[in-house]
């Protein structure tokens, strides 16, 4: 049995300060491949140098909503050579919109997310999107504007806004928060297949229960697919190999 986390931040101190350790506990819960998410570039430069450093881990690089205010004019071509120094580099992200917080002026966001994503294309790389209280700016995006694969990185909206996103054959993540009292995303991954979807932390953010409130850590993945199992009232083995062939045949590894 074999889980992959497909979106960890582990360049955060309380986690990089003790990696070895976060990676063999992840290793014993059966958490066989992390992908480490970067959100600007110097994250995404430590998140290849984490990747290079560590058989099991890949790395992704990209500017999140939040820094995408803060991009130079040769951020595109620093993020390209970032992701063609690395073969470990298997996605751009996390990119996308967040109009929860709107740390970074809308037309911005819109400008930066649609750019990496071009940046994607060219390199022949998929993207993971961040999306935030901005569903149908998201879509729209997505349908103007070519990928070649996608993933709703922590899918926080309900089944209608999954299913257009399934047609435009977007996986969507499922992290600690699908485990939430009444979180709305358990009526989308109720009603969508074990193709559609794949696992993650988040980490060091949104901690699965009964963990809510701590550090995230890769190890929690095995936490979420219990939940999911019990949820779907699915054989937590079956979960574990199709969230684990789709993860791999996402990113390639």
């Amino acid at each position: 049995m074999t889980l992959i986390d497909t979106h960890a931040h582990l360049y955060y101190d309380q986690m990089y300060n003790n990696l070895n350790t976060v990676l063999d506990e992840a290793t014993e819960n059966g958490v066989t491949k992390i992908v480490c998410i970067g959100t600007d570039l110097n994250t995404s430069k430590q998140s290849v140098e984490i990747a290079n450093k560590y058989e099991n881990v890949y790395a992704a690089v990209g500017i999140h909503p939040h820094d995408s205010k803060d991009v130079t004019k040769d951020y595109l071509k620093d993020l390209e050579v970032l992701a063609l120094s690395s073969k470990k580099v298997v996605a751009v992200g996390e990119i996308g919109i967040d109009h929860y917080r709107n740390i970074s002026p809308k037309e911005i966001q819109e400008k930066v997310m649609i750019e990496q994503m071009e940046l994607a294309q060219s390199l022949s790389l998929p993207i993971i999107f961040h999306n935030r209280d901005a569903d149908n700016d998201i879509i729209e995006i997505l349908k103007q504007h070519s990928f070649s694969r996608a993933i709703a990185h922590c899918y926080s909206s309900d089944l209608s806004f999954a299913e257009q996103l399934i047609d435009l054959n977007v996986l969507l993540s499922f992290s600690g928060n699908v485990t939430f009292k009444n979180s709305i995303n358990q009526s989308a991954i109720k009603n969508i297949t074990l193709k559609d979807f794949v696992l993650e932390t988040d980490c060091p953010f949104l901690a699965p229960q009964p963990f809510r409130g701590k550090p995230n850590e890769p190890k929690y993945v095995k936490d979420i697919a219990l939940f999911i199992s019990d949820l779907l009232d699915i054989e937590f083995e079956e979960i574990a190999i199709q969230t684990t062939n789709n993860a791999e045949s996402f990113f390639k590894i």
